[in-house]
């Protein structure tokens, strides 16, 4: 079996948004304590922050992170985690039913920011509170002084004002499931005065306004439409999440899922145009894929966690996702359809970063390790940075009830800033390797530099606290390049990275 790709050095996709490879963070489980902060780890900084965390997350490269929520936000009080730790409320969540210490809030997230060298991403509540709260809590965020919040936060220890610029008004309105849930007027109404007011303080802000929480909602995708005819002229994104699932124990049908993913940003985007020439708009608005990511083998134990934790517990274990090999499969696609949307798709954050549906998993004053899906990320986070290139494919497919075609090499291609060209291929297919060549046009000479393998026998296998690398990338081996031509085999059920030097 063959698979022929053509990358020409005059076509290309668009300049891919660094923040497309961003991650996300809520007050859910154990996703902030002992996932980032353990104050009592061996491995813990002056704040508490988790080292070892710290350094998984530095090799990420990772651009933003989005906190403090999620469903958590929208009945947050944000001015319960500033202050001193020991004044600060515990309070209800509602959405995870647990407790919350309120132990890190703005500050402490904003420190572990920049520790790992990333930008914030803040969310304001929009379910129990609004306009009041969000303007609050941007003053004190980003007003330099000499007014009550920005007062209030050189006082709390922080003089310079963080100037966080990408603000998400709210959280997923559209579900029945979130505090405050509004319909599409409703929250759209409400989001176009929170961005007025947001504005007035900061006409550059960068905002994003909720779209569809799954391509399934009943309300989809009508609510972008209504949504942005309110909001268009105030916004500069539009959120989609959307989580993955392989229920029936079908790989085919899981992996086509990628499909299923294009279709929405496809459907999102044409929406957006909609809005923008019916409002007669010169502007444009882009989409933040701000939740994203496989998302169901733990749905089960967290029913029963959820349903009889006999009270309100304080960081359980909730949503911990132990990923396998299928799963790097999974995250390998959908990181090629962002690379391939990039003309659209600017933001991005993999839902969530540590220990809740995570690429990294911690044990309490234990270890911190990769998860299989760590890798793919990894690889795109690095070393997909530049132009994503518009690639011609040629592969023999499958058909899923996502789409009628599903090719089995599904590829991205980037180049690099440095002019270097980084290849992304996934194999779906069952048995068979498929031998694939990729033509370089326009490009002059080309040495292979780095090529990066990821197979198992076992689609399950998963990597643990004791075997922390039983799924893990290997050195490739048999790509050669000549006459501008890439020739590279691809294994059954196999990820790759593929870099080729070029002049």
């Amino acid at each position: 079996m063959k698979a022929t790709v053509i990358a020409n050095k005059d076509y290309t996709i668009a300049k891919i948004d660094d923040r497309v490879y961003g991650a996300f963070l809520e007050h859910l489980g154990r996703a902030v304590y002992e996932g980032i902060y353990e104050p009592d780890h061996p491995t813990a900084d002056k704040d508490g922050m988790r080292g070892d965390v710290i350094e998984l997350v530095k090799k990420l490269n990772v651009p933003v992170v989005r906190y403090p929520g999620g469903n958590f936000v929208s009945a947050y009080d944000w001015e319960d985690g500033i202050g001193p730790r020991e004044d600060r409320p515990v309070r209800l969540d509602l959405a995870w039913h647990t407790s919350e210490s309120n132990q890190v809030g703005v500050h402490e997230f904003a420190d572990w920011c920049a520790t790992v060298g990333t930008e914030m991403m803040l969310a304001v509540n929009l379910g129990s509170r609004g306009v009041d709260e969000a303007r609050n809590f941007l003053e004190y965020v980003n007003h330099p002084g000499g007014s009550y919040w920005s007062d209030l936060r050189i006082a709390n220890g922080r003089k310079e004002p963080w100037n966080v610029k990408m603000w998400c008004l709210g959280n997923e309105m559209d579900g029945s499931w979130q505090v405050g849930h509004k319909d599409a007027v409703e929250y759209g109404k409400l989001a176009a005065n929170t961005a007025r007011a947001m504005r007035m303080f900061d006409s550059k802000l960068e905002l994003i306004v909720c779209g569809s929480s799954n391509a399934d909602m009943p309300s989809y995708p009508d609510w972008e439409r209504i949504v942005l005819e309110h909001t268009y002229d105030h916004v500069d994104y539009i959120s989609l999440h959307m989580y993955f699932a392989n229920r029936d124990d079908n790989t085919p049908n899981f992996l086509g899922l990628a499909e299923k993913l294009d279709t929405y940003i496809e459907t999102v985007a044409a929406t957006i145009k909609q809005v923008k020439a019916k409002r007669k708009s010169k502007r444009d608005v882009y989409i933040s894929f701000d939740e994203w990511n496989v998302w169901y083998h733990s749905n089960k134990k967290d029913r029963e966690i959820l349903d009889g934790n006999g009270g309100w517990p304080h960081a359980p274990g909730l949503l911990e996702d132990i990923y396998n090999f299928e799963d790097v499969l999974m995250v390998g696609l959908i990181l090629n359809t962002f690379i391939r949307r990039s003309d659209v798709v600017k933001i991005a954050c993999i839902a969530q970063l540590v220990n809740v549906i995570a690429p990294i998993m911690t044990e309490k004053g234990g270890p911190a390790w990769a998860q299989t899906i760590y890798f793919p990320y990894y690889f795109a986070s690095v070393f997909g940075r530049g132009t994503a290139l518009q690639l011609q494919v040629n592969s023999p497919g499958y058909e899923t009830p996502h789409a009628k075609v599903s090719p089995f090499v599904d590829v991205a291609g980037v180049r690099n800033d440095d002019g270097t060209l980084s290849f992304f291929l996934v194999n779906r297919h069952t048995t068979d390797s498929i031998e694939t060549e990729l033509e370089l046009q326009g490009f002059a000479g080309g040495t292979v530099i780095d090529h990066q393998v990821m197979t198992h026998p076992d689609l399950k296998a998963v990597n643990t606290a004791k075997d922390q690398e039983q799924v893990a990338p290997r050195k490739g081996e048999g790509a050669t390049i000549a006459d501008g031509k890439v020739s590279v085999t691809l294994p059954p059920y196999s990820y790759q990275m593929l870099r080729v030097r070029v002049g």
